[in-house]
């Protein structure tokens, strides 16, 4: 007897179409637009020179680009450190079921509902020494506290008030991890009489780690694209002290109008946040392969 071969009904390509189309007119098109300019020199709307790679070297030179990658890189790492553990601690002693439980998880997400420039007024208030609440009670403990004139301060600003906007994020997705734990974990813990760290470094520790990974990618990208928060609280200052990457790049595009060389940062800029998420990634799986080794 002959196989009969059922035709491939290949209409439902129909239903990502739209999807397809969005993301082609949100996302491939304007890179392309950027690729074009990274290697014009645009004179006028409608005269252009080739350059090739001519921006890319005059960008990677640039004294200012390197200062504010390393402020950039020094920001995100601090963000992880801060915000990956606190988040953690938060999700173990929030409490696992009942009123309580929906109640503590409305009020730990509030933050997160709060749109970024209002986050950044938000602390632009809060951190004023005349009606301020963080920083009248800094002077009232004598310490000379100003974001607006001390560039320490503004970095450490800025940094506390990403740590209180996104390490709830960390939080619910650790929460989420540990409440995918099952009961029995806990019970043939307890049978062994397992101590309250050996349950977190070997039960709810490698059963969050897959959640962990994604909080660390999530935080690290979107740290190292941060803009409107120290924009709003300190416009880049004091000098350059707030000046990350990408208002630096939108200083070179808007402020400076230099559109060659803004298109050859901004490749720039994607590739080193691929790089870095690639390398993060690669990392926080050799980690869970060796721990699962080492249990083995």
């Amino acid at each position: 007897m002959s196989q009969v071969i059922k035709p491939v009904n290949q209409k439902a390509w129909l239903l990502i179409l739209p999807v397809i189309i969005c993301v082609a007119f949100s996302a491939i098109i304007p890179l392309m637009t950027v690729v074009n300019y990274s290697v014009q020199d645009v004179i006028s709307p409608t005269r252009s020179v080739f350059v090739g790679t001519e921006w890319f070297s005059s960008v990677m030179r640039d004294a200012d680009l390197h200062a504010a990658l390393w402020r950039q890189l020094i920001f995100s790492f601090s963000v992880l450190a801060i915000e990956i553990p606190l988040g953690v601690l938060l999700a173990l002693s929030m409490p696992t079921r009942g009123w309580r439980a929906s109640i503590v998880l409305v009020i730990v997400a509030l933050s997160l509902l709060i749109p970024w420039n209002v986050v950044g007024t938000i602390w632009q208030i809060f951190g004023r020494t005349d009606i301020g609440l963080l920083g009248r009670a800094l002077v009232a403990l004598g310490i000379d506290y100003s974001y607006s004139s001390n560039p320490l301060q503004a970095w450490l600003t800025v940094l506390l008030m990403d740590v209180w906007h996104w390490t709830p994020l960390v939080a619910l997705l650790a929460y989420a991890g540990l409440q995918s734990i099952p009961e029995a974990y806990y019970q043939a813990a307890s049978i062994d009489g397992a101590s309250k760290f050996a349950i977190f470094r070997y039960i709810q520790l490698p059963k969050m780690r897959g959640v962990l990974m994604i909080a660390v990618l999530l935080r690290f990208m979107d740290s190292f694209m941060i803009y409107t928060e120290p924009f709003v609280l300190t416009g880049g200052g004091p000098g350059d002290a707030t000046t990350f990457l990408s208002q630096y790049l939108t200083q070179k595009a808007v402020g400076q109008f230099d559109l060659g060389p803004a298109a050859a940062f901004s490749l720039i800029y994607f590739l080193i946040i691929l790089m870095l998420c690639f390398i993060l990634y690669n990392w926080m799986l050799r980690v869970g392969t060796q721990d699962k080794g080492g249990q083995s």
